[in-house]
């Protein structure tokens, strides 16, 4: 399952926290082109670095399929970061 919601919670300096729910699907559908250039700038990557491309879209795959329920937590100092992957 490829994740859907993005939920970053962040503290600013003045102690006060956010939450941000970022959505998945609209993100992309946004970015597409973009999207679009990155796979061709990859391939050219691949084909550059001698990488098969297929590996390394299957890899890309593998990752972007275990995101879901992940848990990034970042804290410095006066700055907290936590980013939930559902």
């Amino acid at each position: 399952m490829i994740p859907q919601l993005v939920t970053v919670h962040y503290r600013r300096r003045d102690g006060h926290r956010r939450r941000l729910y970022v959505p998945v699907l609209p993100v992309l559908v946004v970015f597409s082109p973009l999207l679009l250039l990155a796979v061709l700038a990859g391939l050219v990557a691949c084909l550059a670095t001698q990488v098969r491309p297929m590996g390394a879209l299957r890899g890309t795959g593998r990752l972007l399929w275990g995101l879901p329920g992940t848990l990034f937590e970042i804290e410095d100092g006066h700055t907290f970061v936590l980013v939930s992957v559902r």
